[in-house]
């Protein structure tokens, strides 16, 4: 078996890796993405629009350049961060007004909140079936692959999984948003239950909010409202983020095939396992136990700055040369949630005394964008998943529920983009050129020689 993946590993590479000499002579959008980073253009939404660019005129007069500019993230047609502050600032929960925003495209009426929030708080227990699907699918460790599990098995709850009429994924859809939070705790605390500890299943309370529920059922202990509200400020700033986000960009791709709602979600959850997409706030917590770890002296620029360095250099923390949580695909001078989750998460943290672990995470973020700009003359700034982790850390949420939680607010945002998609009615299926410079002739089998030496034997 080892040779032969070896050999398959490298007539794999021989024939799929291409030169950027080649990408650039046949004009190919790698990652469907320009030369100068910013998005192709293949599609249209009215759900989320994520700005980190502006289009200027050339330098030459003649085409467009692409200009950094503060970065912004609108909810349809409503700037996400002012939503969620003029939310809190009511002292109202958000995330289900802003998951009916998603889903409609308009902010709801006092009784079409009320109405809605019902629907959620009914739909979020678990069926007696569905619990039994809970505690056979969700054995695995990692929670991201019991999460794909469960839902995918939801369809065996549902009289008519299959179909694609708008009614019927919209219902499909509230549902999902409703039991995710239930099922990632419940989840969790199965795993727990395996791994030998007590079995902790709370049933949601139908008059907490969508946050509170889920601090709640997690640990069986009702949160204060000031960590729910943190809580559910993160959950609003991740619930949508455009089109063109993988996960998002997979549910639209298979929902265009004409797949159903369960298996639609599923790829989300899929793309979203993957380590360059959601597990960055994971790497942030991680990098940063290695950096409390071996930086004698938190205020110490030079002490931080050396370690940072030997990170870039390979030497330090996992070897990757990468400083998670610095940069974005499309904002550059900002990420807009960041400012604002830091802000919250710092009133939490003076009361939980870790003020000192968030002010070594800025001096992090400072200087990691200065070595970053040096080294690869990129600007870039910390994105939200460097203060996502931190805020889930003093909220006492363990590491493995990082990217849950993720696709947990991510859902709402998944579901208005299906929906879209299934209106839309259009088949994605962008086109793909050779990498081969010919056609080939058959060869007999006992005429053919190997193309490249084989180093398996």
């Amino acid at each position: 078996m080892k040779n032969i993946i070896s050999k398959i590993n490298a007539l794999a590479r021989y024939h799929n890796e291409v030169s950027p000499e080649l990408v650039k002579a046949k004009d190919i959008k790698l990652g469907l993405r320009n030369a100068d980073g910013s998005g192709v253009v293949v599609g249209i939404t009215s759900k989320g629009t994520v700005i980190g660019y502006e289009r200027v005129p050339g330098k030459d007069g003649q085409g467009f350049e692409f200009r950094p500019v503060p970065g912004r993230l609108i909810y349809c047609g409503y700037d996400a961060v002012e939503l969620a502050k003029s939310i809190h600032a009511e002292d109202r929960f958000g995330f289900e007004e802003v998951a009916y925003l998603l889903l409609t495209g308009e902010l709801p009426s006092r009784d079409d909140l009320d109405n809605f929030t019902g629907i959620l708080s009914r739909k979020r227990a678990l069926t007696k079936l569905e619990r039994g699907i809970l505690m056979q699918e969700a054995q695995n460790d990692n929670q991201m692959f019991a999460l794909h599990a469960v839902i995918s098995h939801l369809s065996r709850c549902d009289p008519n999984p299959v179909s694609t009429e708008i009614e019927d994924v919209i219902e499909n859809c509230i549902t999902l948003t409703a039991k995710f939070p239930t099922i990632v705790a419940y989840n969790y605390n199965v795993t727990r239950y395996r791994n030998g500890e007590d079995l902790v299943m709370v049933r949601p309370d139908p008059k907490l909010s969508m946050a509170e529920n889920f601090l709640y059922m997690l640990n069986g202990r009702r949160p204060t409202r000031e960590e729910a509200l943190l809580f559910d400020l993160s959950l609003m700033l991740h619930a949508e983020h455009g089109g063109g986000n993988n996960s998002t960009f997979a549910v639209r791709t298979v929902s265009s095939s004409g797949a159903n709602t369960y298996m639609a979600i599923c790829s989300g959850i899929a793309s979203l396992s993957g380590h360059l997409h959601g597990g960055a706030n994971e790497a942030v917590m991680m990098m940063m136990q290695s950096i409390k770890k071996n930086v004698r002296n938190w205020e110490s620029r030079k002490q931080v700055k050396a370690f940072l360095e030997k990170i870039l250099d390979k030497k330090a923390y996992d070897r990757a040369g990468k400083i998670y949580g610095m940069g974005h695909a499309v904002y550059t001078l900002s990420d807009p949630r960041c400012d604002i989750l830091k802000s919250k998460a710092l009133e939490l943290a003076v009361r939980k005394e870790q003020v000192q672990e968030l002010q070594l995470m800025d001096l992090v973020a400072e200087i990691a964008a200065e070595l970053i700009k040096e080294r690869k003359g990129q600007i870039v700034s910390p994105n939200v998943d460097y203060y996502s982790g931190f805020v889930y850390k003093i909220l006492g949420i363990p590491l493995d529920l990082f990217t849950p939680i993720f696709a947990m607010a991510r859902v709402a945002g998944w579901s208005a983009h299906r929906i879209e998609q299934i209106i839309q009615a259009k088949l994605i299926r962008p086109a793909y050129v050779t990498s081969l410079p010919q056609e080939f002739s058959y060869v007999p089998l006992s005429e053919r020689r190997p193309e490249i030496e084989d180093k398996s034997a």
